[in-house]
């Protein structure tokens, strides 16, 4: 079998002040910043780049398919906390890169994209795999360079990690001309960085922290909504600590999960357009929202009109441009959420809220996630919970986009911080493969289930030969129900089930996993779906779980497109 490059014998000798090419330079500053793993594809306007970095001792990633080595490099960056690195060449390199850039954008995910462009005396002319890839990216990266000049290389890649990396986490780009990396140069590395307009607030305003813990004190029906920044910060702690001493229900947004133990009794799950009819209505009925690292997107809110209608509003967010932006704010906080949060414990008092948890509490009772525990049918929340119930809630799980995504969200139990990935902001599928892969490099110790629906896992089901070569034992399920499963059920509810281009065939996945290298499996009864989910857990090596789950099981609950989160349709209509 072939494998990636050999292991590397350590990195070339180079002291700073000894000239360098540009690749070389751009491979000690990888090295600088900690890089351990590079996900890319090499091509004509990079291999100066992959001839240098054959002699250091980063692990390069051969991917199938440039959006597959950004997804990649956006799971490793969520499960480890540190840049994920990808490679691309110019051209169509590059832009297939751009999905997986905008994701990492949306989700607030600290990536460094590296791609490779035509010599400089040729931009600009339409040579041969040119594109403007910085001008193509510029309204989805953080920030992004054009370097023309081999001496600004190893700054430039400094300020980069330090821009992907510090205030609200987010994708950079490196462009590099071919000619500029061949060119040499005396190597140094900055010391540090100064960036005279940009400085992030990390510290709370210590007036407004006071005011968001008096109005903490006074509420009666207080509830939290923690989401993806809580555990960007690591405030995990924090957050709990806050929730204990007030008494606070803890609501979280999709990219929430995992940020509060959901086995706790103050977790009431998450809130949304398919969030839970208790949740959703904690929140209509609520006097006060402590928002915190969440942006209230449009999938949170529903209807921003009819919003928390009763509620004051405390939000708390490193991004200045998100407060006030969607929904009113009574008290705005901007700062680290981890900072803010262990000074506002501070300040607030021990509190109970008991008659607003049992309410809260009495509506999880009269509007409960369930399946029907009787039908022989096999049902997709079925399959979720055996899969809860098989990992012991131990697994991280990374999600595709659509009905298999919100049923991840709603029936695995997440106790573990951390420990739920999925793409947010920009509903990217084929994200869960090749996300759960850089998961899996990150986390090499831990297990790590994608799931997935047929249609989101044909979008990157090359990635299959990446997880074989670089032997990365992910497991996949894959949620079968022959549609584009969302797509389907809104046509069902709101187009007068008119299937146009949501029904959907494939391939045999257990066949094609097998012929990839991999273990395939396929589950078509309940009898098999525990004791398959154990073979695929016990295979040395990647496996493919193919369940073949009931054709139009929806998603429920549901806020219609443009209705407020009250006016949620609980589930199927007689």
């Amino acid at each position: 079998m072939a494998v990636s490059k050999p292991v590397a014998v350590g990195p070339i000798e180079a002291p700073e002040g000894k000239k360098l090419s540009g690749a070389q330079i751009l491979c000690e500053c990888l090295l600088k910043e900690g890089v351990e793993v590079i996900f890319g594809i090499p091509g004509g306007a990079t291999l100066p780049l992959y001839h240098a970095l054959y002699e250091y001792p980063i692990r390069h990633i051969l991917v199938r398919h440039e959006q597959g080595a950004a997804h990649a490099a956006d799971g490793y960056a969520r499960a480890t906390g540190r840049p994920g690195v990808c490679f691309a060449t110019s051209g169509p390199g590059a832009t297939n890169l751009t999905s997986g850039i905008a994701n990492a954008c949306l989700d607030s995910s600290p990536v460094v994209a590296i791609t490779g462009q035509v010599a400089t005396p040729l931009i600009g002319k339409d040579a041969f795999q040119e594109v403007d890839i910085t001008g193509i990216t510029q309204p989805i990266t953080k920030h992004n360079y054009l370097v023309t000049r081999v001496e600004d290389l190893a700054p430039v890649v400094k300020e980069a990690f330090y821009l992907a990396t510090t205030g609200r986490p987010g994708p950079v780009l490196i462009d590099i001309p071919r000619d500029v990396q061949t060119a040499k140069t005396n190597f140094g590395y900055p010391k540090g960085i100064r960036l005279p307009g940009y400085k992030p607030t990390l510290l709370g305003h210590q007036r407004q922290i006071r005011q968001a813990a008096a109005l903490i004190g006074e509420a009666e029906r207080p509830v939290i909504l923690a989401g993806h920044g809580v555990i960007i910060s690591g405030a995990f702690a924090d957050l709990r600590e806050l929730a204990e001493k007030g008494d606070i229900p803890v609501i979280t947004t999709l990219l929430g999960i995992s940020s509060f133990p959901e086995s706790h009794r103050l977790s009431f799950g998450m809130l949304g357009m398919h969030g839970s009819v208790y949740a959703n209505t904690a929140v209509n009925e609520s006097d006060l929202l402590i928002a915190i690292g969440m942006r209230f997107d449009d999938r949170a809110t529903g209807k921003t009109s009819h919003f928390a209608p009763k509620a004051r509003v405390i939000h708390i967010d490193i991004d200045p441009a998100e407060i006030g932006k969607n929904v009113r704010v009574d008290v705005p906080i901007v700062g680290d959420v981890k900072n803010v949060l262990m000074s506002l414990n501070k300040e607030i008092a021990l509190a109970k809220h008991t008659e607003w948890v049992e309410q809260i509490n009495r509506w999880r009772e009269q509007f409960p996630l369930t399946i029907d525990t009787e039908t022989d049918v096999l049902l997709p929340q079925y399959v979720v919970q055996q899969i809860y119930g098989v990992t012991e809630g131990k697994a991280t799980i990374v999600t595709d986009v659509g009905q298999n995504q919100m049923w991840a969200a709603q029936y695995y139990c997440y106790d573990r911080p951390n420990s739920f990935i999925s793409s947010g902001g920009l509903g990217t599928m084929g994200f869960s493969l090749p996300a759960a892969m850089g998961a899996k490099v990150g986390r090499p110790d831990e297990l790590i289930w994608a799931i997935a629906g047929d249609g989101g896992f044909q979008m990157n089901i090359q990635e299959l030969a990446t997880v074989v070569q670089d032997k990365i034992p992910v497991k996949v399920a894959i949620l079968n129900n022959g549609y584009l499963g969302m797509i389907r059920q809104w046509q069902q509810l709101f187009f007068e089930r008119r299937y146009l281009g949501s029904p959907l065939s494939g391939p045999d996945f257990a066949r094609v996993a097998e012929a990839y290298g991999a273990a395939g499996f396929r589950v078509t009864t309940k009898e098999e779906v525990r004791p398959t989910l154990i073979k695929a857990m016990e295979y040395d090596g990647p496996a493919i779980v193919d369940f073949w789950v009931a054709r139009e099981e929806n998603v429920y609950p549901m806020i219609p497109p443009g209705a407020a989160a009250i006016e949620m349709i609980h589930g199927p209509q007689k």
